[in-house]
């Protein structure tokens, strides 16, 4: 391994854009992709990138197959909550810490947004023991996009555009409705109704969190973000059930 990913351009992507989300430069990823035009990116369009930062695992997972020949289903379960449910747990205290940095301007802002753009590959590598490697790219783009987007839009408020919070919010929740059409077209125990339920709540809860931080309302901010993670582990459980009932 080089040390690079393929990435899968995606609307409103910009070179500077992919730059920040993974932690590199313009002038790597130009290198990295001869003769590839900036100001005229392609949907569908494949490039190179070589993150700043490592893709790992953290919990080991073995293959499907030996997990299902060595595990009752009941334990199965247990152990696919309890991954799920730290994934999911990591996304919204990241969040809330990167919401935090951007919000206060704090020193180590950008070294939070960097973990919690680990997050995304974090589920990649769990999701690609049962659903492969294209499967998990595409969920890792499309969570590293709305984390993105989440960031984007924190910036915005802050600067009191209310034009561009309205664009990239619109953006934000079509955003949502990939992933739940990607998760409904793996496993059939996922629909994408219920999942495009799920990520739009999740959405508006991050988006109520973070308003009431902007306008200094800390103590609804606070008592807030118990929701979040309250919901944060409904989607976990979602996650694991599917996976169960899929394969167990």
């Amino acid at each position: 391994m080089d040390g690079t990913i393929r990435y899968t351009i995606r609307p409103y992507d910009t070179i500077w854009m992919l730059a920040q989300v993974f932690n590199t430069t313009v002038d790597s990823i130009m290198e990295l992709n001869p003769g590839i035009n900036p100001r005229n990116l392609q949907i569908g369009q494949v490039i190179t990138i070589r993150p700043g930062y490592q893709y790992y695992q953290p919990y080991p997972v073995n293959e499907a197959s030996e997990m299902n020949d060595e595990m009752g289903r009941g334990e199965l379960i247990g152990e696919l909550c309890k991954y799920f449910r730290m994934l999911w747990a990591q996304h919204v205290y990241w969040t809330r810490m990167a919401v935090m940095g951007l919000v206060h301007d704090l020193p180590d802002a950008e070294l939070i947004i960097q973990r919690l753009l680990r997050n995304p590959a974090d589920f990649a590598n769990a999701l690609r023991v049962y659903y492969g490697d294209e499967a998990a790219q595409e969920f890792a783009d499309l969570f590293t996009e709305h984390i993105a987007l989440a960031a984007e839009l924190v910036r915005y408020a802050k600067e009191g555009n209310m034009e561009a919070v309205s664009q990239t919010e619109q953006r934000w929740f079509d955003n949502a409705a990939q992933i739940a059409d990607l998760l409904a077209r793996i496993n059939p125990n996922w629909s994408s109704e219920d999942w495009t339920a799920m990520l739009n709540e999740h959405l508006e809860l991050l988006r109520d969190n973070s308003i009431d931080m902007l306008e200094g309302n800390y103590e609804a901010s606070i008592n807030g973000f118990d929701d979040i993670e309250a919901q944060a582990m409904e989607m976990a459980d979602m996650m694991s059930e599917g996976i169960v009932m899929q394969f167990a």
